[in-house]
């Protein structure tokens, strides 16, 4: 069986914890695409001698940075998004990890609108890229429960940035044994925003 082609599009902590992960599950990881050459995931690529594509504009993924024969693209932690032209280079399109139940708390702040709204449960989702932001399809989803008085980093490194790496793994193993990714569409009767919260609001 041939080795899935992946792009990975990220930066700092849990664009490296990918890249380790990615290197883990054996996959052939192409190129690795980075806000700046001095950023953690770039580090690490390099480190890891793989090919490293800093953006001239941090926030777009143009095509000509999705390496040849790309099977599938993986966002994480990525703040450029990836454009149509970029998914239509890559076989399988691409997908991202949202630390949220989506369509629950579609945003940049997703964690912390989960512990504003004083939600129980709170969850992760790998779901495809798209035009719209966190809107694509789901290929997958776990949730755990909110401790009372957790913060929105402490959250994010008890359960949801562990969570994030185990689903993707999921899937990339998913890919790779069948040649698909899972998509299940989003119900947009549930979906909430959860923009960048400004100090004082």
């Amino acid at each position: 069986m041939a080795k899935l082609r992946i792009t990975l599009v990220g930066s700092r902590y849990f664009g490296a914890a990918t890249l380790a992960r990615l290197i883990e599950e054996g996959v052939d990881v192409a190129r690795v695409v980075v806000p700046a050459a001095d950023d953690r995931l770039a580090l690490a690529a390099s480190t890891a001698g793989l090919e490293v594509k800093v953006l001239d504009d941090p926030k777009v993924v143009p095509a000509d940075a999705i390496a040849a024969g790309t099977d599938l693209i993986v966002a994480a932690h990525s703040h450029a998004r990836v454009s149509n032209e970029s998914l239509a280079r890559s076989r399988l399109g691409g997908i991202g990890f949202h630390p949220s139940l989506l369509p629950r708390h579609r945003g940049i702040a997703a964690i912390e609108w989960t512990i504003r709204e004083a939600d129980p449960i709170a969850g992760g989702s790998i779901y495809h890229l798209a035009d719209r932001m966190d809107a694509g399809a789901i290929a997958a989803q776990d949730w755990c429960f909110v401790k009372k008085g957790e913060t929105a980093r402490e959250l994010w490194e008890r359960a949801l940035a562990p969570m994030g790496l185990a689903l993707m793994a999921r899937v990339i193993r998913h890919a790779q044994e069948h040649g698909t990714i899972p998509a299940e569409p989003q119900d947009e009767r549930f979906a909430t925003q959860a923009p960048m919260i400004r100090d004082g609001a």
